[in-house]
Order: structure tokens, then C-alpha cells, then sequence
């Protein structure tokens, strides 16, 4: 059975930091596309950032310089380390992997993920 289980989200206010992390189970997380999805109140989920087998990595615009995804193999854990919050990163953050491979790992839609996490709330005040 597979889990992936987010933990790391708070309140902060504007500028501050936080690291979201995704314990992953029954998949080796190394093997997969893993990514960091948000959803804002009213709005539509989003991408944040994907990291592929390779670890290799691609960012939200609104994002970059801002957020850093990794992944510690070992721990088959997934992380996002979020600096420099705005209130506009406040949402529900999910973690999800999927079997795809690089280039449809870049291009694919939060919709053609295979596994989510149950998400972690962020809020962030200014």
C-alpha cells in the first residue's frame, strides 16, 4: 500500500521559513516523479515544483528563488524548503508521485499523478 504522508506546514508570517517534508511507503521515491502541489482557497491546484529520477527539477514561476525541492533517497523522504513566504503561498500543500519518466514528469498534470498525500496547510500572514 502505498503512503505518502506530509508533515512540516504552520503559520509564519510574511518572510519567514518553512520545510515541508513527504515521508513516501510502499514506493522507493527514487524511482518516481515527485512533486509539490498547492491549493489556494477558491482556487485551482497548482504546481510548486517536480523533481525527477534524475533530480532534476522544475519550478513554479512564481516560486523560483524562493523554494527548493529535494529528496533524501535514503529516508524516502521528499522535501520543500519554502523561504521568504508571501501571503499569496498560503494553501493546503500536497505532496504526489507518479511512475513517469523525465520529460513527461515535467510536463505532467497534477490530474495524471498516481499517488497523493492527504496535504499540509500553510499559512502565511503579512
Amino acid at each position: 500500500q502505498v503512503q505518502l504522508v506530509e508533515s512540516g506546514g504552520g503559520s509564519m508570517q510574511s518572510g519567514g521559513s518553512l520545510r515541508l517534508s513527504c515521508a513516501a511507503s510502499g514506493i522507493t521515491s527514487i524511482d518516481y516523479c515527485m512533486g509539490w502541489f498547492r491549493q489556494g482557497p477558491g482556487k485551482e491546484r497548482e504546481q510548486v515544483a517536480v523533481i525527477d529520477r534524475n533530480a532534476d527539477t522544475k519550478y513554479a514561476d512564481s516560486v523560483k528563488g524562493r523554494f527548493t525541492i529535494s529528496r533524501d533517497n535514503i529516508k524516502n523522504t521528499l522535501y520543500l524548503q519554502m523561504n521568504t513566504l508571501k501571503p499569496e503561498d498560503t494553501a493546503l500543500y500536497y505532496c504526489a508521485a507518479d511512475p513517469a519518466y523525465s520529460n513527461a514528469c515535467f510536463s505532467r498534470q497534477y490530474k495524471q499523478y498516481l499517488y497523493w498525500g492527504q496535504g499540509t496547510q500553510v499559512t502565511v500572514s503579512s
